[in-house]
């Protein structure tokens, strides 16, 4: 597949944990965003959206318009930081300290060339897929653990600006990519699913229990 970027997703609230910085929460010794900047070290450029204490050396940091205007907005002022030629970019949430390199590559291989050999459009025409991620077993798409091409999600935010009069603030990500091929990929590794977050202080303890 080549290279591809990363942009990992930072700037949430975490209201349900009483506003704390969730992604700095360690989960087996070490924040949930630094294991997730970890799944990704081969990545070029790793770009953080959000608060840049502590992030590790060679890693981009950049904060969304207005801070705290939720993962779209966050995703356009990382994407804006990607070098103008990165074809692919892992957007993730930063509360997945599952997440793991083995995880990332099987998202990498479902876009490699072939892959898509066979796929159709809603309208009937072949059409390669814009994106993948993973679904859980009940079907739901795990939007924020998955590599997605950049110009298709670039696409998708220009529309997106446009449809709210500028301001991407508070737009939810089903919107970024609606009209988007996505190839969905169950997880048929071991363990924990990859893209188990942590909402709660319940979901960090089953973290660590998972992590150890």
């Amino acid at each position: 597949m080549g290279t591809y970027g990363a942009v990992v997703l930072a700037g949430g609230a975490a209201r349900r944990m009483g506003g704390v910085d969730k992604p700095a929460l360690p989960v087996g010794g070490r924040p949930m965003r630094d294991r997730v900047l970890r799944a990704v070290s081969d990545a070029t450029p790793r770009v953080l959206v959000g608060p840049a204490d502590g992030v590790p050396e060679g890693v981009r940091v950049t904060r969304e318009d207005p801070p705290g205007g939720g993962p779209v907005a966050a995703a356009a002022a990382g994407l804006a930081l990607l070098d103008p030629d990165t074809e692919l970019v892992a957007l993730l949430a930063a509360d997945l300290p599952l997440l793991s390199r083995s995880a990332i590559g099987d998202l990498l291989h479902h876009l490699a060339p072939g892959a898509d050999r066979g796929r159709t459009s809603t309208a009937g025409s072949e059409r390669r897929s814009d994106g993948t991620c993973f679904v859980d077993a009940d079907g739901r798409r795990q939007s924020l653990c998955g590599v997605w091409r950049v110009a298709a999600l670039r696409a998708g935010l220009d529309r997106l600006a446009v449809e709210r009069g500028g301001s991407l603030a508070g737009a939810p990500v089903r919107a970024l990519l609606a009209g988007l091929v996505v190839r969905e990929v169950p997880w048929s590794g071991e363990g924990p699913p990859p893209w188990f977050d942590c909402d709660t202080d319940e979901d960090v303890r089953r973290a660590e229990e998972w992590a150890r």
